[in-house]
This record gives structure tokens, sequence and C-alpha cells, in this order.
């Protein structure tokens, strides 16, 4: 959790004024379900549930300049900057009145997580990791009829060595900090989110 009064304007073109926000990141791997148990979370704690990705695509739909700027970097198989994504999710939290937010899929490397704090000078309350075996994550991706491009074998193999190379040092850096909190994502989905209860009851008694 962090009290933000004037986070790096200069950077980014938005500052954080005297807004206590409550922050915690989800990782996993694709297919470990985090949009189910984010959605989960938002109904039963009251969390905002803000996606890295959904929103840089809101922002290519919008047809802005920074909307095209990331479209022409994506097509280029260029990482889009921490800066444009970091920006993206401050507006966000700023232009909501909630104060608990859940950042899904970011960070996604170890540029991301400093970068992010530098930017905003917040740290998260604690890292969600569902933890989940390639094989799982890789059967259920296959199983799932979302209709996406990127779910034939040879991608899903591909963004999970992605996961693992730069994604789990942001959760060895925060577990070395003692704020991961890992879930075994290989359950049935009640299952997780009993175990995901036990971790956000401090936020809500509306849980049942």
């Amino acid at each position: 959790m962090g009290t933000v009064t004037d986070a790096s304007k200069d950077a980014t073109g938005i500052a954080f004024i005297d807004k206590k926000v409550t922050v915690v990141f989800v990782l996993g791997g694709p297919g470990s379900g985090k949009g189910t148990q984010c959605a989960n979370i938002v109904e039963h704690f009251g969390f905002t549930h803000l996606s890295a990705g959904d929103l840089l695509r809101a922002e290519i739909k919008s047809g802005s300049e920074n909307g095209t700027m990331i479209q022409n970097m994506i097509k280029e198989g260029k990482i889009v900057p921490s800066e444009v994504t970091i920006k993206l999710l401050q507006k966000a939290i700023l232009d909501t009145a909630n104060d608990k937010f859940l950042i899904d899929g970011f960070p996604r490397n170890e540029e991301n997580r400093a970068a992010f704090e530098n930017v905003t000078k917040i740290e998260p309350e604690f890292v969600l990791f569902f933890e989940c075996s390639e094989e799982e994550m890789e059967r259920r991706l296959l199983n799932r009829n979302q209709g996406r491009d990127d779910d034939n074998i040879e991608t899903i193999r591909k963004r999970f060595k992605v996961f693992m190379e730069s994604s789990v040092p942001v959760v060895e850096y925060y577990n070395s900090k003692g704020k991961v909190r890992k879930i075994d994502a290989a359950r049935p989905i009640d299952e997780v989110f009993d175990a995901v209860k036990g971790i956000f009851s401090q936020f809500s008694k509306k849980a049942t």
C-alpha cells in the first residue's frame, strides 16, 4: 500500500495526489486461471480489476496517437515501453473512485516492476501468484474455446517460456520481501477461490 503525493509528473504527465491505494499484483502463467479468480475477487472483495493487456487494447481501439504508437510497436514485435503501460494504469487508478486494485498481467518482467515502483512510488500490498504446471496450463488452453489465435501448441509453449524467463524473477523478488501469496491453481475453480478468500478476507467481510 502506498501514499503518493507527487509521483514523477515529468515522466508520465500524470501524478497521484494524496490518494492512498492498495495494489495487488496478480501473476500466473497462461491458462493458470487468473481472469476467473480476478472476477471472483472483484465480486466478493470490492477490488477494481485492471488488466494491462486490456488497457493497451482499449487505447489502441480509441484511435489516439498513443494508441497508434502502441499498435505499431506490437505489429513490429516490439515490447511496449513500461512507461506507456504505467501511464495507462495510473490514469485508470486516478479515474476510479475505488482505492483497491488488482493489477493483472503486470509487471511482466523486472524492468516493468522497477519502473512501476519508481514512477508511482507504490509497492504492492502483496503478489497473488497462481502456481500451475505447464502440462495443466497447456491442457486448459487447448481445451478452451475462445477463438484465440494464440491458443495453439507452439505459441502456448513460447508464452510459457517467456513467462518463466521474465515473470518468475519478479515473483522471486517479491518473495524475498515476504510479499508473495502462492495459490495451487491446478485445483478446481471453487477450491482455488476458497484459498483466495483466505488471503483476501482481511479486506472485506462480504465473502461467503
